[in-house]
């Protein structure tokens, strides 16, 4: 079932284009993760599909009616899409059971489940001076929640956490979806919190969705360098006899790009009857990997491995893993 429908919005500031000709669908409950460097249009794209900044063209369509922009309605907003922004606020000195109480539209009963389900019933007696700002980004949220929206539209949620508060929120965001079913809109430019939890990735750049794909599609096949390197280390190969000597078939004329994920590589030995010899440049300690750059000629390649890797100085053997293929 269709929940939300965008079609053609675009939004100009001066000269300046913030988003332009955006299109896309989302169903009940599908998990939308917006991606895209600082300033290509993130922010101003949610805060169009929440009814707080007015499009220029196109329409916001929730449950088969458009929703209003400022220009429309004396309160901005729509009662039934919420919004956290990065940049929320929670009134000081003030008790979170008053300040919960005063936005609560629910029923008996449902305030305390919800209250589970945002980690923060034991904080309910506390005052908003003695929280940390992962609990009172967590307080937020519920606010927001106890009014029962359709729609969460989450602005970079996990930009300001520390890595013990993140993992609570993400718990906190995925039950949201399926303990409360309420439908989730995510921006963020983090792959890690995209890959893992999104059903559907949008790739914006300067204020236009230019890929659009499940996580696997985006990160196997991104369209261009700038999509590959969104999520992570990526080799982006122009090398007509780099691609020769790992064995990619390049038919093309017109010199085009071969995106390969680190992982996709592996240092051997000269067996294989496609390899690269090259020199190590620089090793880097990942945890439960090493990430290791290696030069050959003017072109930088990394690999990533789980193995003991070579010394700086040493020369290496690179190949893809059997099963790998380039994507185009």
């Amino acid at each position: 079932m269709i929940l939300l429908k965008v079609s053609a919005i675009s939004k100009r500031q001066g000269h300046d284009v913030m988003v332009r000709n955006i299109h896309f669908e989302q169903q009940h409950l599908q998990k939308i993760a917006i991606a895209g460097a600082s300033g290509s249009g993130k922010t101003t794209l949610l805060k169009i599909l929440a009814g707080l900044i007015q499009p220029d063209e196109g329409e916001v369509i929730l449950e088969n009616k458009r929703v209003k922009g400022p220009h429309e309605k004396l309160v901005p907003g729509h009662p039934q899409i919420a919004y956290l922004s990065q940049h929320f606020e929670l009134r000081n000195n003030y008790r979170i059971a008053e300040i919960l109480e005063y936005a609560n539209t629910l029923l008996p009963g449902k305030a305390e489940a919800l209250y589970e389900v945002c980690r923060i019933s034991h904080l309910l007696q506390r005052k908003t001076d003695a929280l940390s700002g992962g609990e009172k980004q967590r307080i937020a949220l519920a606010r927001l929640l106890t009014t029962s929206p359709k729609l969460l539209l989450l602005d970079e949620p996990f930009s300001n956490l520390d890595l013990i508060h993140k993992k609570i929120l993400k718990a906190v965001i995925r039950d949201i979806s399926e303990i409360l079913q309420i439908t989730c809109t995510l921006a963020s430019h983090d792959p890690g919190d995209i890959l893992p939890w999104a059903d559907t990735i949008l790739i914006m750049k300067e204020g236009q969705i230019i890929q659009q794909g499940s996580p696997e599609e985006i990160y196997q096949s991104p369209l261009n360098a700038y999509a590959a390197e969104l999520f992570g280390t990526c080799n982006v190969i122009r090398d007509a006899q780099i691609k020769s000597m790992l064995g990619i078939q390049d038919n093309t004329t017109d010199n085009k790009p071969v995106f390969i994920r680190p992982e996709a590589l592996t240092i051997g030995d000269n067996n294989n009857a496609h390899t690269l010899k090259g020199k190590v440049n620089a090793v880097y300690f990942g945890g439960s990997y090493y990430e290791v750059d290696l030069l050959y000629s003017d072109s930088k390649i990394t690999v990533r491995t789980e193995k003991a890797p070579p010394a700086v100085g040493d020369i290496a053997y690179l190949s893809l893993k059997t099963g790998k293929s380039s994507r185009y």
